[in-house]
């Protein structure tokens, strides 16, 4: 399930010019990784190639804690790395950069999933819901979601609690437009050129094959 959600999570196109907030970042990020993770991602964050070492300092921890976080983000691609060695102490140095790009295309896959679940339980006309529970941290999956977290909570790590709710349809509709909505924002619209710039465009090029073209010679005949 999780190597077809990466397959379809590729194919993907979001809108280069819509960004996340902030507080969709790292409500992301929390979601699948942890909240664990948002004190590393604000120092990566809008910086490139941050040494793990400098990481681990930063965030006064020591260098495989920040490890695993980053490798729990590498697993979703929102991170990236390049390597360098140490000429000194011979080892390879890792430098991360968050992938902002990716984290729109998960942002867009998670949604769409949750709104086909919604339309889902809207088709079935069921009377209640399963829901997953940490009593805990006070934390509600769905099944899916529970399902990704092996049935536990991703933040302390205790075993979910199974829940029966009865289902608010009305909400879910509510729930579903605002998806929708949220969805066609982040849709490409197709490049249509400017009738203008395109007449111009071919004007230039004209021009400029007329002036390429080698001038004929005229020759003159002997009498």
């Amino acid at each position: 399930m999780y190597l077809n959600g990466l397959i379809l999570l590729k194919t993907l196109k979001v809108s280069t010019t819509m960004k996340l907030t902030p507080k969709e970042i790292e409500d992301l990020v929390a979601s699948v990784v942890g909240r664990d993770a948002l004190a590393l991602l604000r120092l990566l964050i809008k910086k490139k190639n941050f040494s793990e070492f400098k990481l681990a300092e930063k965030l006064k921890l020591n260098i495989n804690q920040v490890r695993n976080v980053l490798y729990r983000m590498s697993e979703h691609n929102l991170v990236s790395f390049t390597r360098k060695k140490d000429k000194v102490k011979g080892w390879y140095i890792y430098y991360w950069t968050f992938d902002e790009r990716q984290a729109k295309n998960l942002f867009l896959f998670r949604k769409r999933n949750r709104l086909a679940e919604l339309k889902k339980v809207l088709n079935e006309k069921k009377e209640e819901e399963t829901f997953f529970v940490c009593k805990t941290d006070f934390i509600k999956f769905n099944v899916n979601e529970a399902l990704e977290s092996d049935f536990k909570c991703p933040e302390c790590g205790k075993v979910l609690s199974e829940e029966k709710v009865m289902i608010d349809f009305e909400k879910i509709r509510k729930e579903i437009a605002a998806l929708e909505l949220e969805i066609s924002s982040f849709a490409e619209k197709p490049f249509v050129a400017r009738p203008q710039k395109a007449a111009k465009k071919a004007s230039i090029a004209a021009k400029a094959k007329k002036k390429s073209r080698p001038k004929s010679k005229v020759i003159k005949k002997s009498r």
